[in-house]
């Protein structure tokens, strides 16, 4: 899908083996999917104003690869624990500050609320948007009861017209 962030690129140890993404035209995401999933924005963010809480990160598992790191995270709502986001993220630390670089690899804020803070200038590009058959493994992640149709995107941060962040961002169901 881009050079950071090929989703066909994705093995078991970030992409569930029994879950299947199919990508669809943003026009196909049912609300509020939709609203949450077709912007421009960090879905830090979204999620917040979406269920008017803040959310806190949850990092399942992280690695460098070189100046690369990445990793699988859930976000959740800090007033009752509950998942609303997977997201797994492919980040190009020379890219980032210093003071940027620290606050990823500490893992304990999500990357939206890090980029807004430290006035990162930036632009964000879905490049994909998916519908997702969870299967049992990253129902079990997500702490989803079944397994419902989950909807998320794809996309790129770029700082100064430069990619430096690939972002895959699944959300949990909102009834």
């Amino acid at each position: 899908m881009n050079e950071l962030f090929p989703l066909v690129t994705i093995d078991a140890d970030h992409w569930p083996a029994d879950a299947v993404a199919t990508v669809v035209p943003p026009a196909r995401l049912p609300e509020p999917y939709h609203g949450l999933l077709a912007h421009t924005m960090h879905m830090t963010e979204t999620v917040e104003a979406f269920y008017a809480d803040a959310v806190d990160v949850r990092v399942l598992a992280s690695e460098f690869q070189g100046p690369i790191y990445q990793r699988r995270i859930l976000l959740t709502l800090r007033g009752t624990g509950r998942v609303v986001q997977f997201g797994f993220v492919r980040i190009n630390l020379e890219s980032c500050s210093p003071a940027v670089r620290d606050a990823i690899n500490e893992e304990k804020t999500p990357l939206g609320r890090i980029l807004v803070e430290n006035n990162v200038l930036r632009r964000i590009e879905p490049t994909s948007f998916l519908r997702v058959a969870p299967g049992p493994t990253l129902g079990r992640e997500m702490e989803l009861a079944g397994e419902p149709a989950l909807y998320g995107r794809t996309g790129v941060i770029f700082f100064d017209d430069r990619p430096a962040i690939s972002v895959l961002e699944i959300l949990s169901p909102t009834g």
